[in-house]
């Protein structure tokens, strides 16, 4: 898509509210395996009634009062713990500081409008966005209190995620938590297209369960999601091209060994190659900026020639499996600290698209979010 698409979402306004809601669970055996995805797949207005045939014969299950829901999961050794609930996303903000919910990426409105209309005709939504913040002492208190107990369900799945889960009824627990979270404000580290989705679901249809849209909220400090780097291809250009940019802008930009290079990647440096060759750029970031800002904003406008495209690679081999002297070159990029993306989403600031990844995300199917039930909380 034309990054001249990227806008900036709605924000939501505080209080920052996480209700109770009816989940519906996938089988064990069901999560985490590729053929569940095709489930939720074309034709979408059929994904309820497949859900229905799935829950007839044992494979989905519903529970019977609503609830907010205490899951815990772990991935190749790393353990995340976070709430899942409905999110309130029925007022907008006019004020930054009334903002309880950041985001810290631009989304493309033809995404989000097809994402909307996806979860209008499945009915459901279909894995939770999720969130971070830094939580309270007492929250992390009532969490400790729920952790104490026995989880309603306990399995491991087919791509080998751990789960635990636990259902909080208790109406003193819910109140205690809600209080905890009316003056939070939460990063969102993933989902940004499946939230604006959610905000014009409720435009569409305001005053029923489209005011509600289904997230993890996850405590950094408690149990911190890793937040690893997304690598960048420009096809269209070379090294010439890249020292020709970094010239023009006074930066340094100085050839190295491979080993060199990729030691010198840091917040201030980004290491290149085009498969051949290999080279450092000394970008001199600035306070409070990321470096992924000034490739995207400062040096690729810079290029005298290109690129035609760019590539997001997720692994350093992806990368540098693009590159080639007479095409592309391959950019290694550091993962930005999460404080600094939080600083900037609380300036109100954007980073490029596919600037951050926030890993491990839970597998699909643990809890889903039907938009037929009416947002009411247990009494």
């Amino acid at each position: 898509m034309d990054a001249g698409q990227v806008v900036t979402p709605p924000y939501v306004a505080g209080p920052l509210r996480l209700l109770p809601f009816r989940g519906l669970m996938l089988a064990p055996h069901r999560v985490g395996d590729p053929s569940t995805g095709r489930a939720f797949a074309r034709p979408y207005r059929g994904v309820a009634a497949r859900l229905l045939k799935w829950q007839s014969r044992g494979l989905v299950r519903k529970d019977e009062a609503p609830a907010l829901y205490l899951h815990e999961y772990t991935s190749a050794g790393l353990t995340v713990r976070g709430l899942v609930g409905a999110l309130d996303v029925s007022r907008r903000a006019t004020r930054p500081e009334d903002r309880a919910v950041l985001p810290h990426e631009g989304i493309h409105p033809a995404q989000a409008d097809d994402l909307a209309d996806r979860m209008a005709e499945m009915g459901l939504n279909p894995a939770p966005i999720l969130l971070v913040h830094n939580g309270s002492e007492e929250l992390r208190r009532l969490v400790g209190d729920v952790l104490a107990t026995d989880p309603q369900h306990a399995f491991t799945d087919r791509s080998e995620q751990q789960h635990r889960i636990w259902a909080i009824r208790d109406r003193t627990t819910l109140d205690r938590v809600a209080e905890e979270l009316r003056d939070a404000r939460a990063l969102i580290a993933d989902g940004h297209h499946r939230y604006a989705a959610y905000l014009r679901l409720q435009r569409r249809d305001p005053g029923g369960p489209c005011d509600l849209g289904l997230a993890m909220l996850v405590d950094q400090v408690a149990t911190p999601l890793f937040l690893g780097p997304i690598h960048r291809s420009l096809a269209g250009t070379d090294l010439d091209d890249l020292r020709n940019a970094a010239e023009s802008l006074g930066m340094a930009c100085t050839t190295r060994s491979q080993a060199d290079a990729v030691a010198a990647l840091g917040q201030d440096s980004l290491a290149a190659t085009d498969g051949r060759e290999w080279v450092v750029l000394d970008l001199a970031v600035p306070e409070g900026r990321a470096a992924v800002e000034v490739l995207h904003r400062q040096l690729v406008p810079a290029l005298p020639h290109g690129p035609s495209s760019v590539g997001y690679h997720h692994t350093v081999d992806d990368a540098l499996a693009t590159a080639d002297p007479r095409s592309a070159i391959a950019v290694l990029m550091p993962a930005p600290a999460v404080d600094l993306v939080q600083r900037i989403a609380e300036d109100d600031r954007l980073l490029p698209e596919k600037a951050t990844s926030f890993q491990p995300k839970p597998s699909l199917g643990v809890l889903i979010r039907s938009l037929r039930d009416a947002p009411d909380a247990p009494s």
